[in-house]
């Protein structure tokens, strides 16, 4: 994974996550040059397979001023994720079987500097489950903490 421009930090305290995939993404325009300036937001995203392809949806990549104003991508338009027809059937499999749902995790430049996408199998937790994990972040957090003030 390389230069990572945007994590969905919800996504991690909302659910429980199985497993990850790496995709690609096809964008329009000027899309990748907001994607560089970070200016993308992944907050309520997630995916759908819509006949037989993976789709990002509810991501939001502003357009940079300097874009022509004639041509600007819709901010919100749902985006083509580029993965291979084994992972989008394995995707679809557990989405309809177990009842998992696919979320986008991060935004990022691999090391060839494609934007990539990290989405992953999830889970969604219950209210006593993210109480759960809260408690063990802080517990682990004092630990740390304390092991810090130690040495």
């Amino acid at each position: 994974m390389g230069k990572t421009i945007a994590r969905n930090k919800k996504a991690w305290h909302d659910y429980e996550i199985l497993e990850t995939f790496e995709a690609g993404i096809s964008l329009q325009g000027s899309e990748v040059k907001s994607i560089r300036m970070g200016k993308v937001n992944l907050k309520d995203s997630y995916v759908r397979i819509i006949k037989g392809e993976a789709m990002l949806v509810g991501s939001h990549i502003s357009f940079p001023q300097t874009a022509n104003p004639h041509y600007r991508p819709d901010e919100k338009r749902d985006r083509k994720l580029l993965l291979h027809r084994k992972e989008i059937d394995k995707l679809i499999g557990k989405v309809a079987r177990d009842g998992l749902t696919i979320v986008a995790l991060s935004l990022y430049l691999s090391a060839k500097n494609l934007v990539k996408v990290q989405i992953a199998l999830a889970k969604g937790k219950n209210l006593h489950d993210k109480r759960e994990t809260l408690k063990r972040k802080d517990a682990d957090r004092e630990a740390q903490t304390a092991m810090k003030q130690r040495y």
